[in-house]
């Protein structure tokens, strides 16, 4: 038996593994999936609308809300998995159950390892795309609808890509803050990503955030691998305005090799430490 078929062999087991795991615990899973995209939607387009205080005024301006807001959901439950299925798991594996120990003793390279985790991470936030888009698209109040006009070709590059670039991100936090530090993590690190990557609206809009006539706001934002996420989402769901894909195909592509060589890198580190 080769070397590469011996790991590749140990790779599809510790993937089965994980389905195994993820089976145990689906009620878990389908909750944290659904909980906050819902409320995100029932809130901003059912809640809203229904008081007075639709986002936009007016019926017109609460469909172009929920046209954005749909896509940000669906990019912004990727990105959670990510960094659940993932970060999360490696801080508790690296913790008090140190159960990262069985797992590098498999017959195949330590960083086969990680990569599992990455594709595991990724396949569930494969899932929980299919799960959310029909939720955010079906809750919402009468008179306000999102546009959808899906384009596969584009669903069926983005939306893995931007589950591989998340999970390979929910790698490098989960591996480089200790467990004790996981809520640092959510505060300081989750939670900008969350409310500044365009999740409520495009990118397109903060063009009006200047000082001396600089798009600060527009400029920053540009380091939040999220922000592609979203405006990918946009492109593959909506007509809406968004970057051009070809901006955000690179640099998706970008964050995770980036986000990947540093888990590994990171991985390596404390395992052998």
């Amino acid at each position: 038996m080769t070397v590469t078929t011996s790991s590749l062999r140990a790779l599809r087991a510790l993937l089965l593994r994980d389905v195994i795991v993820l089976r145990k615990h689906l009620g878990e899973f389908a909750l944290r999936t659904v909980i906050q995209p819902f409320l995100l939607c029932f809130v901003f387009l059912y809640v809203f609308p229904k008081i007075g205080q639709g986002v936009g005024g007016g019926s017109r301006a609460e469909s172009a809300f929920a046209t954005v807001l749909v896509p940000g959901v669906v990019g912004l439950s990727i990105m959670f998995q990510g960094v659940q299925a993932v970060a999360l798991t490696m801080s508790q594996e690296f913790g008090y159950t140190r159960e990262i120990e069985d797992r590098v003793q498999a017959p195949c390279p330590i960083w086969l390892v990680a990569v599992a985790k990455v594709l595991s991470g990724a396949a569930q936030g494969l899932v929980s795309a299919a799960i959310v888009l029909p939720i955010a698209a079906v809750v919402h109040a009468s008179g306000v609808q999102a546009h959808l006009s899906p384009r596969w070709p584009l669903i069926l590059t983005l939306v893995p890509l931007s589950s591989i670039a998340m999970a390979s991100l929910g790698l490098l936090l989960g591996t480089t803050f200790e467990p004790r530090n996981i809520g640092l993590m959510f505060g300081f690190i989750v939670l900008p990503i969350t409310f500044l990557g365009g999740t409520y609206y495009e990118w397109t809009r903060l063009a009006p955030v200047t000082i001396g006539g600089w798009h600060w706001l527009q400029t920053i934002v540009l380091a939040n691998p999220l922000i592609y996420v979203n405006e990918g989402m946009r492109a593959a769901f909506t007509n809406a305005p968004h970057m051009h894909l070809y901006v955000i195909v690179p640099v998706l592509l970008g964050f995770a090799a980036l986000f990947g060589a540093l888990g590994l890198h990171s991985f390596r580190r404390r395992v052998l430490s």
